[in-house]
C-alpha cells in the first residue's frame, strides 16, 4: 500500500537535502556568508576593469604616490610612536598605499552595478584589514617591544586566552559573564512575569510610588537580543529610569528559540508578541491607551502590529517610540551588502538543517562591518599583547547571544530586507495587506549617529510613511551605546525637534537642529508625559507567575 506522505526516499528530495547539507557545512566555515554572492560581484568588477584602460592608467599613476604622515597618524593602527621610525614606518606607508590603491580600484568604475561595486570594495577592505602588518607578531613593533619587556609572558597569556576562546567556540556556548548575571547584577529592576506563552514572557515592573502615569509603557525589544540591554546595571537601566519617572513599564522578554521553534513566523511574533502583550495590559489596566516602544527589530515589529491593528479598526496606542528601528530597508546600511537572493537562499539551507540560525552564524556579517574594532584589535590585544578587555555590563549582554527561528528569519530577510514589502505597502499580516500610513499615533523616533545596523537616515524615513505627527531625536554613539545613554554619562549629546514637514530631508533637519549635551532619556520621558492624560493610582499585580527577569532570559 502506497503511503500518502512524501518521504525522504523521493530522489529529488534526497538531492535537495544534499545541497542543504553542503551549504550548511560551508556556512560553518564562512560565518553564514555565501561565497557565491561575493564571487558574482568580483566577476562584475574584474570584467569592467579589464575593459577600462583609463582606469588602469589612473591606478598605475597612483601606485607611485606616497602616503603622507597625516594619513598614518589618522589610522589608529599606526598612530603609536613605535610606527614612526625605521622599517616600521616604511611598512605602514606601504600598507596604506596599497589600501588607498584598492579604494580607487573599487570605486568609480563605470558600468559596474552599484551593489557589486560596494561589495568588492568592502571585500577588498576586509582582506587588507586582515593582512595589516599590525596584526602579526614579527611586523608589529609594539608587540615586539612588549615581548622583550615581559620576556614572552604576554605570548604565554595570549596562548591561554586563545585556548579558552577556542574551547568556548567549539562547545557552542555563549560567552556568559560570571559577574553580570541576569537577575543578580543586571536585569534587577523589581517586577513580575505576569504572562507567558510559547514565544515570550511579559514582565510588569513594580511602580516607584502610589501614583503612575495613566498610560502604561510597553517595550518591545528585538528578538535578536536579550531584552535586558534596556535593564542593565541599576545605574544605566532605561527601565529603572522610566519607573522612577513614574511610568508603569511592561517588557516583552522573547524566548531563545530551539529546533522545536523553527515554525514560528513573523505573524506569530505579531500575534503571540505585541498583540498578546496588549491584551494582557488591557486586562490589567482597562480603558487606557498604551505608550508602545520598539527597539531595533522590535520597532519594526511594533510598526507592523500597529499598522495591522489600525487596519482592523483598533486604536490602542497613545504614542509609538521607535528606537533605532527601520520600516524602510531600501537604504539600510552596509549590512544590506550581505542580503541578496544568493545569501538568503544560503541561510535558508543552513536553517533547514538546524531549525534556527545561531548567533555566530549571524555575527559574521556584523563583525566584518567593523572588523578593525570587532576582530583584529581584539586579536592583537588578547593574543599578542596577552591582555583581556575588562568586561562591562554592555559587553556581557552582547555576549549573551540568541538564535532566530528558521521560518521567521527567512520571512524577515525576504519580505523586509530583500523585497522591502512593508515600505511598498505589500506586506501582509493574517494574509491581508497592511499600510503604514494607517498609523496616526504620535511618533518619537530615535536614531544614533554611528549606527551601522540601522543608519539614522534610514530610521528617519518612518515619518514619511506614517500619518501621525513625528518628533525625531538623533543621539551620539552607535546602535547600542547610543540607546543606553543614561543621565550623567560623559561625552553624550543629542539633537531633537518636532519634524514640521515630511518634505524636510534628514540632512536639512540635522543642519538646522542644535546639539545639546547630556542624555536624551529625560527628553523622551517629558515627551511621553506631554502625550499622556495625567496620572492614576498604581494597580496591584495580579496572577504573577514568577519574579523578573523570568525564565526565558536565562535560556542559552
Amino acid at each position: 500500500m502506497e503511503s500518502d506522505d512524501k518521504t525522504a526516499s523521493d530522489p529529488a528530495d534526497q538531492m535537495a537535502e544534499v545541497d542543504r547539507m553542503l551549504h550548511a557545512t560551508i556556512g560553518k566555515a564562512t560565518a553564514g556568508l555565501s561565497p557565491t554572492a561575493l564571487g558574482e560581484a568580483w566577476f562584475d568588477w574584474a570584467a569592467h576593469l579589464a575593459g577600462s584602460p583609463a582606469k588602469q592608467v589612473e591606478l598605475w599613476q597612483q601606485a607611485w604616490q606616497v602616503p603622507t604622515e597625516d594619513t598614518m597618524a589618522a589610522d589608529k593602527r599606526f598612530s603609536a610612536p613605535d610606527w614612526q621610525v625605521g622599517p616600521w614606518s616604511a611598512m605602514a606607508q606601504t600598507f596604506l598605499k596599497t589600501q588607498n590603491w584598492w579604494d580607487t580600484a573599487t570605486t568609480g568604475l563605470h558600468g559596474v552595478e552599484k551593489r557589486h561595486a560596494e561589495m568588492v570594495r568592502f571585500g577588498a577592505r576586509q582582506w587588507l584589514d586582515m593582512m595589516a602588518p599590525s596584526n602579526f607578531f614579527w611586523t608589529n613593533p609594539t608587540v615586539l617591544r612588549r615581548t622583550v619587556e615581559e620576556r614572552g609572558e604576554n605570548l604565554r597569556r595570549g596562548m591561554a586566552n586563545w585556548l579558552a576562546d577556542a574551547a568556548r567556540i567549539a562547545s557552542a556556548h555563549s560567552e556568559r559573564s560570571d559577574t553580570y548575571v541576569p537577575g543578580k547584577t543586571v536585569a534587577v529592576t523589581e517586577g513580575d512575569v505576569v504572562y507567558r506563552n510559547d514565544l515570550m514572557e511579559l514582565i510588569r515592573y513594580r511602580p516607584a510610588g502610589k501614583k503612575v502615569q495613566a498610560e502604561p509603557l510597553l517595550i518591545v525589544p528585538a528578538w535578536i537580543m536579550k531584552y535586558y540591554i534596556l535593564d542593565l546595571s541599576p545605574e544605566n537601566s532605561l527601565v529603572r529610569f522610566m519607573v522612577e519617572q513614574g511610568f508603569e513599564v511592561w517588557m516583552i522578554s522573547w524566548k531563545n528559540p530551539g529546533p522545536e521553534d523553527a515554525h514560528f513566523s513573523m505573524d506569530d511574533y505579531v500575534k503571540l508578541g505585541v498583540r498578546a502583550a496588549l491584551d494582557q495590559i488591557v486586562a490589567h489596566v482597562p480603558d487606557q491607551k498604551v505608550h508602545a516602544t520598539g527597539y531595533c527589530l522590535g520597532g519594526t515589529l511594533l510598526s507592523i502590529a500597529a499598522a495591522a491593528l489600525a487596519r482592523d479598526g483598533e486604536d490602542p496606542f497613545a504614542s509609538l517610540t521607535l528606537l533605532a528601528a527601520q520600516v524602510d530597508f531600501s537604504e539600510a546600511g552596509e549590512i544590506t551588502l550581505f542580503i541578496n537572493e544568493s545569501q538568503v537562499a544560503f541561510l535558508e539551507d543552513i536553517m533547514e538543517q538546524q531549525g534556527f540560525l545561531r548567533a555566530d552564524q549571524m555575527s559574521g556579517a556584523f563583525q566584518m562591518l567593523r572588523s578593525n574594532d570587532m576582530i583584529w584589535s581584539r586579536v592583537i590585544r588578547h593574543y599578542l599583547l596577552g591582555e583581556r578587555t575588562e568586561m562591562n555590563d554592555l559587553m556581557a549582554w552582547n555576549a549573551d547571544s540568541t538564535r532566530m527561528p528558521a521560518t521567521m528569519h527567512s520571512e524577515y530577510l525576504r519580505q523586509l530586507f530583500l523585497d522591502n514589502l512593508l515600505a511598498l505597502g505589500k506586506y501582509r499580516v493574517d494574509d491581508h495587506l497592511v499600510a503604514l500610513e494607517d498609523i496616526n499615533a504620535p511618533i518619537f523616533g530615535v536614531g544614533t549617529e554611528a549606527d551601522h545596523v540601522a543608519p539614522w537616515k534610514s530610521v528617519w524615513k518612518v515619518g514619511r510613511l506614517t500619518s501621525g505627527p513625528m518628533t525625531f531625536l538623533l543621539t551620539s554613539r552607535g546602535h547600542n551605546a547610543g540607546i543606553v545613554s543614561e543621565p550623567g554619562h560623559p561625552r553624550r549629546h543629542y539633537r531633537w525637534s518636532d519634524v514640521p514637514s515630511p518634505h524636510l530631508d534628514a540632512e536639512e533637519w540635522e543642519a538646522e537642529t542644535p546639539v545639546q549635551e547630556g542624555s536624551w532619556w529625560p527628553v523622551w520621558a517629558d515627551w511621553l508625559k506631554g502625550h499622556g492624560t495625567g496620572t492614576r493610582t498604581a494597580g496591584a499585580v495580579k496572577d504573577a507567575i514568577c519574579p523578573a527577569p523570568g525564565q526565558y532570559v536565562l535560556i542559552e
